[in-house]
């Protein structure tokens, strides 16, 4: 008979769930099937798609545009400078301490920043990272303003061999970006997720349904927090180098980062590991022109903003319906054999 059911999953997701394992094992193996620099590169690869992911959280989902993530990426790299040079930890026990610091630090910012509202808030985001780059060039025990090098006893730490510790850096991005992707679908498929998309379509109407609007804000802002400061740290740990210029980069670690998340798709899931793709198709094509490989971004993003103002990702689940990370219920029919 013809039965109706209650489901997430659509034909695409249960696909895409069938060959993540597969793709997933591929990927881990890496490290003997990719060169050197292949796999640098796809390190960078999954680093800044969490990045990405991490910032549609909270502009795509929370109404939080921030301008200043690179606050966090630094504040992590920084942190575990400080962690394995100063205090001798281990790197890898070094990077759940920082995620600890990095919740600290924005939960602490939180309270400031959300007396902001709009391009206030923005503003506020940017001003928070060019203290935090003032105050770390004054740390003269991590090179002041002109940066460090992780020495060779810290780097051996990780491997004795030069092969493990590149296939260490990659693994650790690749679960990285899985961890990320992982709680942000977790999260968004939650109570609080509901809570969160009634607050981005009406602020006022979710408050009135008794939605706690500020906690709900809180969570995400210092979990992205934490979660950034993770990232930012196995940036600098593939680099070996820090600078505060570097390390606070606006241009590399947020305004490539909002580049992405617009041509993917704002508010999706997917749209930010499109966007990143296709960031990463461009940049490995134009990179050798020059300047023009900025100005070239920047008319695909133009382009993409006048015809597919939803992004690349927005503008095929427009037409088509499509959802990997299909996160509403609906229902479905069914056929069953039965009494």
């Amino acid at each position: 008979m013809n039965a109706l059911h209650v489901t997430r999953q659509t034909r695409l997701s249960l696909t895409t769930l069938i060959l993540l394992m597969p793709a997933l094992v591929l990927l881990t193996a890496a490290p003997w099937w990719a060169g050197r620099a292949d796999l640098r590169l796809m390190g960078e690869i999954a680093l800044y798609m969490s990045l990405a992911t991490l910032w549609n959280l909270l502009a795509g989902y929370a109404g939080l545009v921030s301008v200043g993530q690179q606050a966090y990426v630094g504040l992590g790299a920084y942190v575990f400078f400080a962690l394995t040079l100063l205090a001798g930890v281990h790197p890898l026990a070094a990077l759940p301490l920082l995620m600890l610091v990095g919740a600290g630090m924005s939960a602490t910012a939180a309270v400031l920043l959300f007396r902001l509202r709009g391009a206030y808030f923005a503003i506020g985001s940017w001003v928070l990272a060019e203290v935090f780059r003032l105050t770390f060039a004054q740390v003269s025990a991590l090179g002041g303003g002109s940066g460090i090098s992780l020495p060779p006893a810290v780097v051996r730490a990780l491997s004795d061999d030069r092969w493990m510790r590149e296939a260490m850096a990659w693994w650790l991005a690749l679960g990285a970006a899985a961890l990320v992707i992982g709680v942000v679908v977790l999260f968004l498929r939650s109570r609080n997720g509901v809570a969160l998309t009634a607050i981005r379509d009406n602020e006022l109407a979710a408050r009135s349904l008794g939605i706690d609007v500020w906690r709900t804000k809180f969570t995400v802002y210092v979990a992205v927090g934490a979660l950034t400061t993770l990232i930012g740290a196995l940036i600098f740990l593939q680099k070996l180098r820090i600078s505060p210029d570097a390390a606070f980069s606006v241009n590399d670690w947020t305004a490539f980062v909002i580049f992405i998340v617009v041509i993917g798709g704002l508010g999706t899931i997917e749209g930010p590991i499109i966007g990143t793709l296709v960031f990463f198709a461009l940049r490995q094509t134009l990179a050798d022109l020059g300047t023009i490989y900025l100005i070239a971004l920047g008319l695909v993003a133009i382009a993409v903003m006048l015809w597919a103002p939803r992004g690349l990702w927005g503008l095929v689940r427009d037409r088509w319906g499509l959802e990997i990370f299909p996160l509403s219920r609906r229902v479905a029919g069914l056929n069953e054999k039965g009494h």
